[in-house]
């Protein structure tokens, strides 16, 4: 199972440096600017990646303060507080990505 998880784990930058380079190959005569579809490209790599990032750094936040909580749980209170400003924080940062995103959606 591993092995296959591998393989389709190699084929994604293939899959993405041949996504980066099929813009030149399919181009048009005219005044056709690629910056547009670069920035689509952009964006929609930026909310996935956003999202896929928050999500795993709040499930690792989640995890590591219910397992301290759950050893010891008369700590609860010192580390529920600690951890819901570390969540805020966290998806700051995802909000920020999805700021970032609008304004170059903006752009197309």
């Amino acid at each position: 199972m591993t092995n296959s998880i591998l393989a389709k784990a190699r084929t994604l930058p293939v899959a993405f440096a041949l996504l980066a380079v099929s813009t030149s190959a399919f181009a048009q005569d005219g005044d056709y600017s690629d910056s547009k579809g670069y920035i689509g490209l952009g964006v929609g790599l930026i909310m996935g990646l956003a999202v896929l990032g928050g999500g795993l750094a709040q499930g690792n936040a989640a995890k590591g303060a219910l397992e301290g909580i759950s050893r010891n749980p008369q700590a609860a209170g010192k580390i529920q507080t600690p951890m819901l400003i570390a969540l805020a924080f966290i998806e700051s940062l995802v909000i920020f990505g999805f700021v970032i995103a609008f304004l170059l959606l903006g752009k197309i």
